[in-house]
């Protein structure tokens, strides 16, 4: 009890000694969490590379500084604006992929920004135990597959890649299309709603620089699709008939056909929540909007009496 007294009053003096406000604590949390979250996205991407190269160039300079190499610092000097173009470029993919990340934020589904959701992406149960039965089937004969179900952002960019086709979910055609030796076995599968949209699509890798050296392409592939989108993305293995999940950039290995079928209800269930609570949320903007318009007419009137 008496660490706690001794903690809480420092608190309490600290406040007071630096003129500290409510305001101060708030803005030092939220920059240390954006460092820390910019340290871990550095980490986990070629970025931390890049940056020790920036940092050997930064000690060469500073070297070049205390040796008064004037020649060098002249140099330096002149290339500064050119180099910042330059870090810009080089780092073009990560500021995009931190971008993409900031993008996909909860918080922006709160007021539903833009045309980026999806009201006809939910699928059927049918259309659910035919997606199983086919990943059990190529499970079993060891076939690779990589299927992609859309959720709220919408994967036209992966279609455009493949071949349309704009047909009902099967298990038989699912089976057919990842089948060896057949025009449309290589790539990928996207589902909307009840319907196969397209095949062969072409995903991005993943670039964590964590991820097993045992998963192969198909699995990278995966992985990248869940890290850029909020697909929900299957994978059969073509060496161990292994099936995995990816789901916002994780993994959920060797997964049986009934933890799929778990797995995907949970996915459904996710999206009738988010599409029930749309309504509401919009209801509570439209409400407080048409509260402040009628304070402002009330305010107006009020002024109109008194004049």
């Amino acid at each position: 009890m008496q660490y706690i007294t001794t903690f809480w009053s420092y608190i309490s003096n600290s406040f007071v000694k630096y003129n500290l406000t409510v305001i101060d604590v708030l803005e030092m949390l939220i920059l240390a969490w954006l460092i820390y979250k910019i340290l871990g996205w550095i980490q986990s991407t070629r970025t931390f590379v890049l940056l020790r190269g920036i940092a050997v160039i930064g000690l060469f300079l500073l070297v070049a500084e205390i040796l008064d190499m004037t020649a060098i610092l002249w140099v330096a000097k002149n290339v500064v604006s050119v180099a910042l173009m330059a870090i810009v470029v080089i780092f073009q993919p990560e500021l995009r992929k931190m971008l993409e990340e900031l993008g996909k934020n909860n918080i922006f589904r709160l007021v539903n920004l833009g045309d980026r959701m999806n009201p006809e992406g939910k699928f059927s149960d049918k259309t659910m135990q035919s997606i199983v039965k086919a990943c059990t089937i190529m499970s079993k004969d060891k076939t690779g597959a990589l299927i992609l179900l859309e959720n709220y952002q919408k994967l036209t960019d992966y279609v455009e890649t493949g071949i349309e086709i704009d047909a009902v979910v099967s298990m038989q055609l699912l089976v057919n299309i990842f089948e060896h030796n057949t025009p449309l076995h290589d790539g990928a599968v996207v589902i909307s709603g009840d319907r196969v949209v397209a095949a062969t699509c072409y995903l991005p890798l993943s670039e964590d620089m964590s991820v097993s050296k045992e998963l192969g392409t198909r699995h990278r592939a995966a992985l990248g699709a869940s890290e850029n989108t909020d697909a929900f993305v299957i994978v059969v293995s073509e060496e161990t008939g292994q099936i995995t999940v990816a789901r916002e950039g994780v993994l959920s290995r060797g997964l049986s056909p009934d933890q799929l079928l778990e797995q995907l209800s949970s996915f459904r269930q996710k999206e009738d929540k988010a599409e029930e609570s749309k309504p509401r949320r919009r209801d509570w903007f439209r409400s407080k909007w048409e509260e402040r318009k009628q304070n402002e007419k009330q305010q107006g009137s009020t002024e109109k009496t008194e004049g």
